[in-house]
């Protein structure tokens, strides 16, 4: 995936809360939706109420390395945001990287080899 393949526009965001799917975990929401191209887009968000600024880019930067990896992984075509609950902060990177693929199976975003 591009790394420049992200959502930036607080618009993204609000049409991918109301009209996207979504899935919950211990650590990560995840919400989704076809975007009609050819590509993913990503997004994430890292509230305030998670900590300071280095604790909350610790964690943003920890979700686009887990999505980097995992791009290959699922399919295309979707716009997905990825936000972080208050266990992110104390989670491991696999425990991060399992509830990220988790919300991905349930919303059947893996590619069908992957299952």
């Amino acid at each position: 995936m591009n790394s420049r393949c992200t959502l930036k526009k607080n618009s993204d965001f609000r049409r991918l809360y109301a009209k996207g799917k979504s899935c919950v975990n211990r650590c990560l929401a995840v919400y989704c939706r076809r975007n009609g191209g050819a590509v993913n887009r990503m997004g994430y968000t890292v509230s305030a109420k998670l900590g300071g600024a280095v604790v909350r880019n610790r964690v943003r930067r920890r979700l686009r390395e887990i999505a980097r990896l995992n791009a290959p992984r699922l399919k295309t075509g979707w716009d997905l945001v990825v936000v972080a609950r208050a266990r992110a902060v104390g989670a491991s990177y696999p425990e991060l990287d399992r509830a990220y693929l988790d919300a991905c199976a349930q919303l059947g975003l893996l590619r069908e080899e992957e299952k």
